[in-house]
């Protein structure tokens, strides 16, 4: 690889904003958002900081080949063209993942297995013997992309999604992604400025994601590994420097409070938050959100909630009255704070009784969610707008 090359992180609908904002902060050339990715340009160095420090991406492609083709024979001639003592030895073991976007090509995994097809024969070709594919752990991750008739062969550097931090040992049903959450709180424009309360925590990620933004700890700490560490021109020294440089991280004087009416949930966000190392700075009882109070109500705080979306027909009366119970204990005891829903249930939604100030469209897994903000205020909505928009006159 030279000095600068193409990387490409990717991400999850609607959070393209937010990672390139990250890799402008991380000090990345030739950002471009993309669908579901943004492309940057740096060297090694960035490489390894984007795997260690971005919170809102699964994974960080490195472009080996790019090329036109119109069916899977044309895939298997083009990558058998290639120098493949540049990435690999006949002794190192791969896996190939294939998204694809294309009328052309309608089976991924024929893809996959002819570019499978074309490694084994380059190897054979010139060593007279076979690398072997492992599809767990393998030492070199290969990402196969085709958009129409552009295909696009990348090493994967991450291995493992990097939303799977490493700290969560507990979980509860439907819990929301460590990289969606931290994406969400970064919109919220969280940065640890106040008390955070999730009244419906769940294992508690937006707890543990609110605490690491906030000391500005960079979430890859936690995980086992990354797949470049395989490479050959992997520098471990240079590694060693990013992974251990804490400079970055900061003070955090404020309190994060989780709860949840579920016992179970209450224990499992006890366990990750502790496996985190985050007690010193979240606490989590087990309550429910009607019967919740702010602890300094004079803080302006943040108050984010993913809660159940019902999406079966026969819950959705139940829902509204979740979702009325919950705009209630919001508009009463949470004046002077700053609160975002996130939810799939439009009708639910409505049910909250508060006008939102924001609504952004995101995913959260296969569902097209709104994520609401709400202004907190005491009386009156057109004086409390008057004196925001005076204020900041």
């Amino acid at each position: 690889m030279t000095d600068k090359f193409q990387m490409l992180a990717k991400t999850f609908k609607g959070l393209e904003p937010v990672l390139a904002d990250e890799l402008i902060r991380l000090g990345a050339d030739d950002v471009k958002t993309e669908r579901r990715a943004v492309s940057f340009t740096g060297d090694k160095a960035m490489l390894y900081k984007a795997n260690m420090w971005l919170r809102t991406a699964s994974r960080v492609l490195v472009p080996i080949a790019s090329f036109m083709a119109k069916d899977a024979d044309d895939v298997y001639a083009e990558v058998k063209k290639m120098d493949w003592r540049l990435y690999m030895s006949v002794s190192t073991t791969f896996a190939i993942d294939t998204t694809v976007y294309s009328e052309t090509f309608r089976h991924s995994k024929y893809v996959a297995y002819r570019v499978k097809d074309a490694i084994a024969d380059y190897w054979t070709e010139q060593e007279g013997k076979r690398p072997n594919v492992k599809i767990s752990d393998p030492d070199l991750q290969l990402n196969v992309h085709i958009a129409g008739q552009r295909v696009t062969l990348s090493l994967d550097s991450s291995g493992e999604s990097l939303h799977k931090r490493g700290y969560r040992s507990a979980t509860t049903e439907a819990p929301v992604s460590e990289a969606l959450a931290a994406g969400l709180l970064l919109m919220a424009g969280w940065h640890g400025q106040s008390d955070l309360y999730d009244p419906m925590c769940g294992s508690g990620t937006f707890l543990i994601e609110a605490a690491l933004i906030a000391q500005n700890i960079a979430p890859g700490v936690f995980r086992q590994g990354f797949a470049f560490e395989r490479w050959d021109d992997f520098d471990a020294e240079l590694f060693e420097r990013i992974y251990n440089d804490d400079s970055a991280e900061r003070p955090f004087t404020h309190h994060i409070y989780g709860s949840d009416a579920a016992f179970y949930a209450v224990r499992a966000a006890q366990e990750n938050i502790k496996a985190a190392g985050q007690q010193r700075f979240i606490d989590v009882r087990q309550i429910r959100i009607q019967e919740l109070k702010q602890e300094r109500p004079t803080d302006g705080a943040l108050v984010i909630i993913n809660p159940p979306y019902g999406e079966r027909l026969q819950q959705n009366h139940d829902m509204q009255a979740l979702y009325r119970e919950m705009g209630s204990a919001l508009k009463h005891h949470f004046t002077g704070a700053t609160a975002w829903i996130l939810s799939a249930n439009e009708d639910a939604l409505r049910a909250v009784g508060l006008k939102p100030a924001k609504r952004i469209h995101v995913l959260n897994g296969e569902l097209e969610c709104y994520f609401n903000k709400y202004e907190l205020f005491q009386g009156d909505r057109k004086q409390f707008v008057a004196n925001k928009h005076h204020s900041n006159a």
